[in-house]
C-alpha cells in the first residue's frame, strides 16, 4: 500500500495536536509543533473560524489516520471490516488498527515511531511465531510470539 511521504510535522500542525509521528524528535526542542504551534500553509496563522459538526468529525478521523500512517483507501477497509463485527464500531476500529503489526513493534518499544516500526517489518527484522513476516498490515493475535531475528539484534 502506498503511505504518506511529505512532511510529518505538518500533519501535527494541521491536527493541533503533537501525533509524535518523528519519535525521538517529537519530545525534543527541535519538535514543529513546539516552534510553530499554528496550521500549516498561508492562512495558517489567520483568526480562527467557527468549526462545524462534521469539521470536528472530519479532524478526529484524520487525526487517527494519521497516527497510524495509512491512506484513505486502506483506512477505509478498515472501517468496512469494523461495521461488520459485532459491538461498537469505533472500540472494533481502533483494536484492529492496534493489532497491526507496525503498530505492535512500536508498542513494544522495538521502534520510536509507527513509521520506524514499519521499516523494521519491511526490512525483515520481525518474526512473528518463527516465520518471517515483511507485511505492515499483518494482523497479529493474542497468542502470536513477536521476535526479532538473531542478526537483527545485534545491530
Amino acid at each position: 500500500m502506498a503511505r504518506y511521504t511529505g512532511a510529518e510535522c505538518r500533519q501535527c500542525r494541521r491536527e493541533k495536536l503533537k501525533l509524535f509521528l518523528k519519535g525521538d524528535r517529537c519530545y525534543s526542542d527541535k519538535c514543529a509543533f513546539e516552534r510553530r504551534s499554528f496550521p500549516p500553509g498561508q492562512h495558517g496563522q489567520a483568526r480562527v473560524r467557527k468549526v462545524s459538526d462534521y469539521s470536528i468529525q472530519l479532524r478526529e478521523k484524520q487525526k487517527v489516520r494519521r497516527m497510524y500512517g495509512m491512506l484513505e483507501g486502506q483506512f477505509h477497509k478498515y472501517f468496512e471490516i469494523a461495521e461488520r463485527i459485532k459491538g461498537v464500531t469505533g472500540e472494533n476500529l481502533l483494536m484492529l488498527l492496534e493489532s497491526r503489526l507496525d503498530n505492535v513493534i512500536y508498542r513494544l518499544g522495538y521502534a520510536s515511531s509507527r513509521n520506524q516500526g514499519r521499516q523494521l517489518v519491511r526490512h525483515d527484522h520481525i518474526q512473528v511465531n518463527g516465520r518471517k513476516v515483511n507485511i505492515p498490515s499483518f494482523r497479529v493475535s493474542v497468542n502470536d510470539v513477536i521476535t526479532l531475528k538473531e542478526k537483527s539484534k545485534k545491530v
